[in-house]
């Protein structure tokens, strides 16, 4: 069993915005650096999550053109290359990316990497705000050995209900671990004190506890 802390302070006299549960997880696969190329994303996951806790999910291949990917890139970019040179853009693939992600908070996995992969391809759009599910898990569980995603999902016995989602998937396919920060964001707002926790705190988790641990 793991205890799960909740850090909420209330600050006077400004507007609590509460979390209403509906939100957009997102995933990006990308080539990874290569000296002379820019990191491009090849993969793009978005799953939203209603109101009433269902989970729509939608994807796409990105092209990419004949350039190399870092050696060390994971996903199965090898095995969808043909799929990659005919594929659309990123920004080909904005009307699906607004509908989904504007209005609404988005999730991700160590989110640096999603806000700036939509930063760079999307100069004129404005994504906000982020949760980070990365920041949340060490918040709520400081003690934790791993906060790999797929560790996480296994963790807390989330891995039948993702594979029941998207059968013969696995880490690093961008619509898989996109539903798994969805999933595990569910299971922590389904825990104690945790359900009425401030849009707020949910955005800048205070990470104390596992900052000190790990000093």
């Amino acid at each position: 069993m793991h205890s799960c802390s909740v850090g909420v302070v209330d600050k006077l006299g400004m507007e609590v915005v509460m979390f209403d549960g509906q939100f957009t997880a997102i995933d990006f696969e990308t080539t990874g650096s290569v000296e002379g190329y820019p990191v491009e994303p090849w993969q793009i996951g978005l799953v939203t999550v209603r109101e009433n806790g269902e989970l729509d999910c939608w994807e796409s291949w990105l092209r990419i053109g004949e350039r190399p990917f870092h050696p060390k890139a994971p996903g199965r970019h090898v095995q969808v290359r043909h799929h990659l040179r005919q594929a659309p853009t990123l920004e080909a693939c904005l009307s699906r990316v607004r509908e989904r992600c504007v209005g609404v908070p988005l999730v991700a996995h160590n989110a640096a990497t999603e806000k700036k992969v939509l930063s760079e391809s999307l100069p004129l759009e404005t994504f906000s705000p982020w949760i980070d599910t990365l920041k949340l898990a060490r918040a709520a569980w400081p003690g934790l050995n791993s906060y790999k995603l797929e560790d996480l999902i296994d963790t807390f016995s989330l891995r039948p209900a993702l594979e029941k989602l998207l059968p013969g998937r696995e880490a690093h396919d961008a619509l898989y671990d996109a539903a798994a920060s969805a999933l595990f964001l569910q299971h922590l707002l389904a825990q104690p004190g945790w359900e009425t926790v401030p849009l707020e705190v949910l955005c800048a988790p205070d990470q104390s506890a596992w900052n000190n641990r790990n000093k």
